[in-house]
């Protein structure tokens, strides 16, 4: 005993010496400053998006990916080093459950395969992250969900617009109306395209068509500056060059009706450049331009303020926050059900076009 009590007077523990060590001491053997993250899919959004946006994060990195393109392979490893224990293909992504330098798998494929691939991540065990929109169907996002439930694992789908510091400002304002009560709502954005390609954004059975790809900005746009949910909506589909958009359409416009008389209307469409959020209200209005670009998010308010606020990079926002949440053990600033929420909105336009009248939501 008297040398059990000399050892604790030598190491600071007598008399609650404990209380005076750094926390470091005790956190930093067991829990990780940054969570390694594996990418699925190297297409477009990964190569030269997520991947630049992980070598500036303060809380996770890229550890890994997966690929069914072997000739991608060795670039990937030149340019970041990834370890030969950390490059799968779809086939062998299971045994990501037994890799300790992967905690997160964010899934970056087509929409029509977010399904398939997010719940094989969820059963790894590891955190799964979601390209938007979520999936193709209601459906198959509650799949989703059930399996990162199933499994205990955190799930995130990747609206990076809800981490942007002046799209955050129209979600305070959502509940804090500085301008009285919000009247309508537009949400708006297209792109002048002229030759689309041969992509599956292009490709209906993947998931592809301007409502999915892009038109979730509009409506998850008006979800978040409203601070409320639709109970209809109407729409209708428009083509005028049905020799290029053969499978999707070109132009889908809607308009969405909520409890309080709050309208908003919301299009989106490959004929022409636009790019708008625009809240008017009883006393003012505000309003982005752009409101969904990589870069160069800015607004401004009837009275004069401007909304520009910069960051360097939203898609490193975007992970360092919910890697923050998982290190943290806090809610996902965008979980599951967001994304649920928007495609259930998706299938409704798509039914009321179809039907050419109403959809109760």
């Amino acid at each position: 005993m008297k040398n059990r009590r000399s050892f604790i007077k030598k190491t600071g523990l007598f008399m609650g010496g404990l209380s005076v060590l750094p926390q470091y001491t005790f956190t930093s053997k067991f829990q990780k400053k940054k969570l390694g993250v594996c990418l699925v899919g190297l297409g477009n959004y990964s190569e030269n998006l997520l991947a630049p946006a992980l070598q500036l994060t303060q809380h996770c990195e890229l550890k890994g990916v997966v690929t069914g393109s072997p000739n991608k392979i060795p670039v990937w490893q030149r340019k970041y080093g990834i370890l030969d224990k950390n490059i799968y293909n779809y086939d062998n992504m299971d045994d990501i459950a037994n890799n300790p330098d992967i905690d997160v798998i964010y899934i970056v494929l087509p929409t029509g395969l977010h399904s398939r691939y997010a719940i094989k991540a969820a059963e790894t065990g590891k955190h799964v992250w979601c390209e938007k929109p979520m999936a193709k169907t209601v459906e198959e996002c509650e799949a989703i969900i059930k399996a990162c439930n199933k499994n205990k694992v955190k799930l995130s789908i990747g609206y990076r617009m809800q981490h942007e510091p002046n799209t955050q400002t129209l979600i305070k304002w959502s509940h804090t109306r500085p301008y009285g009560k919000i009247e309508t709502v537009k949400a708006e954005i297209g792109f002048n395209i002229q030759n689309p390609g041969n992509t599956w954004r292009m490709d209906k059975e993947l998931g592809g068509g301007l409502i999915y790809d892009v038109g979730v900005y509009s409506i998850n746009g008006i979800r978040y500056t409203t601070g409320s949910e639709p109970i209809s909506v109407t729409a209708l589909h428009k083509n005028t060059r049905p020799e290029i958009f053969k499978e999707v359409e070109e132009t889908t416009i809607f308009t969405l009706n909520f409890n309080d008389g709050l309208t908003a209307s919301g299009k989106t469409t490959a004929a022409e450049s636009v790019n708008i959020l625009k809240a008017d209200c009883e006393n003012g209005w505000y309003q982005l331009q752009p409101f969904q670009s990589y870069t160069g998010v800015k607004g401004k308010t009837s009275d004069g303020q401007l909304l520009d606020t910069y960051i360097e990079n939203q898609q490193a926002k975007q992970m360092d926050d919910d890697a923050l949440s998982i290190l943290q053990n806090k809610p996902m600033m965008v979980p599951g059900e967001e994304g649920l929420k928007d495609i259930a909105i998706v299938e409704a336009i798509n039914e009321s076009a179809r039907l050419g009248s109403s959809v109760i939501l």
